[in-house]
């Protein structure tokens, strides 16, 4: 087996097993509940719904909101509490990882990427959507829930109640089906939510990743740091031949030999195993450097 395909059997791997370590509470078919017990304590370094009957573990995207919408509401009640917890965690996992948990991590990616391995006829995403994402990071989970608050001072969690197909997914239609007086309540709002799921689900078949590379804010936090994070690619400049053929292969259609550590990078490592054969692209694991061919093997320059 080529070293590609053992390093993209290893990413699958790793994906499914990060789905079941984020959602282990297989009991709730009988609870009819959410998990509430110690591990909820523990954040998902991806898109992971809090409210996911087989969830345990919180969502940072949610924790953030909350911690958003509550901050106003806390210092009218002479609170110091400040969510240092939230913070800390986000900032750890992207200072150590950055997008490698996009790429590895994300239940919700490993899904478009299923998606999108679908026979359909594929489109490109046009580039200037890839900023949306920080739109969404700014006005809904920064903005809207600090700004826009009820008489006694709280906020709402913008993104999980109006957008988040993941939350939709993972949470709505589980609660619902397990929950039949809920189906009475689902109006308007879960109707709109539920569509909105279905035209990304629907993007997935066509496009690599939609989600990831026009909404998610999540993903728009963790790229500010690709360039610093402690495990990150790396291009070796000396050794690129400007052959091109990472470009072909890249799922977010960037080009690393131009923009290495680009904010869009998902370190899927395709670039890397499936492309180049220079050994100019290499893990660097907080200094150290793993290279994906031995010296011996690799292609010299003409």
């Amino acid at each position: 087996m080529h070293w590609y395909r053992v390093m993209q059997c290893l990413r699958r791997w790793v994906q499914t097993i990060w789905i079941f370590l984020s959602n282990g509470f297989w009991l709730f078919p009988f609870t009819r509940s959410l998990y509430q017990g110690p591990l909820k304590i523990i954040c998902a370094p991806g898109l992971n719904c809090y409210s996911c009957p087989a969830s345990t573990s919180y969502c940072l995207l949610g924790s953030l909101q909350q911690l958003f919408a509550t901050i106003r509401f806390n210092l009218s009640m002479g609170s110091s509490f400040f969510g240092a917890y939230v913070l800390g965690s986000m900032g750890i996992l992207a200072a150590s990882l950055g997008r490698f948990i996009c790429g590895w991590a994300c239940p919700f990616g490993l899904l478009q990427e299923i998606l999108y391995a679908l026979p359909t006829k594929k489109f490109s995403i046009y580039p200037s959507l890839r900023y949306g994402k920080y739109l969404f990071l700014i006005l809904f989970i920064f903005f809207l829930p600090l700004f826009i608050v009820h008489d006694n001072g709280l906020g709402y969690p913008w993104f999980c109640k109006y957008i988040c197909p993941a939350g939709t997914l993972e949470a709505g239609l589980p609660m619902l089906a397990l929950t039949p007086y809920l189906r009475a309540a689902a109006g308007l709002l879960f109707l709109s939510k539920l569509l909105i799921l279905l035209a990304y689900l629907g993007w997935s078949t066509c496009s690599s990743r939609p989600f990831c590379r026009t909404t998610c804010p999540l993903g728009a936090f963790y790229g500010l740091f690709n360039r610093v994070s402690l495990v990150r690619l790396q291009l070796d400049p000396q050794r690129c031949t400007n052959c091109k053929a990472c470009h072909s292969v890249c799922p977010v259609e960037i080009h690393f030999n131009e923009t290495p550590n680009s904010p869009e990078c998902i370190n899927c490592l395709k670039c890397m195993t499936e492309a180049c054969t220079f050994n100019a692209i290499s893990v660097d694991l907080a200094g150290f450097k793993l290279y994906p061919h031995s010296t011996q093997s690799v292609n010299h320059h003409p």
